[in-house]
C-alpha cells in the first residue's frame, strides 16, 4: 500500500499518495471531485518501476462555489510549485479529467515540469464558454454536485446506493471499494460522507472556466498521449482531435466502451496504454 504525505506548497499542504520505486517519477492527478486512490489499481503495478506521486486537490485550499470557486488556473499553479517544491522537474504527468486539464495548464506555462503527459479525457471545453460569467446555479456539473446525496447510514447503502448509479454502474470492482473506503469519511456511529464535499465539487467545477487552455496548447513541447473514452459522453462537446492536432508531438488513443471515467470503468485497458506510451517492461 501506499505512504500516505503532505508537501506545504506556501500557504497550503497538499496530501499525496507515495509509492516508492527505483524509476522515473508519475505523478497522476485526479478528477474533479474524486480522490488519488482511485489511480492505485494502476500505480500499484507501474511501482516499482516507477516511482509514483498522486496529490489531493480537494481540500487544500479555502473555497466557495458562489465565489467563482477554486479556479484551474490555481490548482495549475499549486501543482507547479508542489512539483518544484519536492525537486520533482522533469516528472511524467498522468492526469485525469480535471487533471489532464491541469497538467496541461502547468506545462503550457512552465516548460519542463512534465517529460511526458498522459491526458485521458481532458476537459477542453468550447472556447465560447470560458467567456461566460454564470452562477452555480446556472453551471450544470456545479449545480448537480452540490445537489448530490451526501449521507448514508452505512457502508451497504453506500455501496447500493452507488450501483444503482449511471454513472457507478460501470466502474470495476475494486475501484468502487476503493471509493468506498478512502472517498468517503465514517463517522462514529458508522454513517458515511463523501470525503470531497458536494460544496467543495461545485466549487471545483465552477474554477474550470477560470483559464482557456486552447490558446495554450500549442505551448506544450513534451510527448503527450490523448486517452478518449469510446462512448464517453463528452465526445458531441469536447473535440480532443482538435487537441490532439494543435499539440505538437501527440498521440491519440480510444478506449473502446469506455464512457468519461476510464481509470475507474477500465484501469487495465488504461494501464496497457500507459506503459506502452513509457515504453515500460
Amino acid at each position: 500500500m501506499p505512504e500516505v504525505m503532505s508537501q506545504d506548497i506556501g500557504g497550503a499542504e497538499i496530501e499525496y499518495l507515495h509509492y516508492p520505486g527505483d524509476g522515473p517519477t508519475v505523478v497522476m492527478l485526479h478528477g474533479t471531485g474524486f480522490l488519488p486512490w482511485l489511480w492505485h489499481p494502476i500505480a500499484r503495478r507501474l511501482a516499482p518501476s516507477f516511482r509514483i506521486v498522486a496529490p489531493y486537490f480537494c481540500d487544500h485550499r479555502s473555497i466557495d462555489p458562489t465565489d467563482g470557486g477554486l479556479g484551474w488556473l490555481q490548482l495549475a499553479g499549486d501543482l507547479t510549485t508542489f512539483i518544484r517544491g519536492m525537486g520533482l522537474e522533469g516528472s511524467i504527468i498522468v492526469g485525469h479529467s480535471m487533471g489532464g486539464t491541469v497538467a496541461s495548464i502547468a506545462e503550457a506555462l512552465n516548460s519542463g515540469i512534465a517529460s511526458k503527459m498522459v491526458l485521458v479525457e481532458p476537459i477542453f471545453m468550447p472556447s465560447d464558454i470560458y467567456d461566460l460569467a454564470i452562477k452555480v446555479e446556472e453551471h450544470p456539473l456545479a449545480a448537480s454536485a452540490r445537489r448530490r446525496r451526501n449521507a448514508w447510514s452505512d457502508e451497504a447503502e453506500a455501496r447500493d446506493y452507488l450501483r444503482s448509479k449511471k454513472l457507478y454502474a460501470n466502474w470495476d470492482e475494486e475501484a468502487l471499494e476503493l471509493y468506498l473506503e478512502h472517498g468517503m469519511t465514517k463517522a462514529a456511529n458508522g454513517g458515511l460522507t463523501l470525503a470531497c464535499s458536494p460544496e467543495r465539487e461545485a466549487a471545483l467545477f465552477m474554477g474550470g472556466t477560470e483559464q482557456n487552455p486552447w490558446p495554450l496548447l500549442g505551448r506544450i513541447a513534451c510527448p503527450v498521449l490523448i486517452v478518449e473514452g469510446g462512448e464517453s459522453e463528452n465526445r458531441g462537446l469536447i473535440d480532443l482531435q482538435k487537441a490532439y492536432s494543435l499539440i505538437r508531438e501527440a498521440e491519440f488513443k480510444v478506449v473502446p466502451g469506455a464512457g468519461h471515467l476510464i481509470p475507474m470503468e477500465k484501469p487495465r485497458e488504461l494501464l496497457a496504454l500507459i506503459e506502452e506510451f513509457l515504453g515500460a517492461d
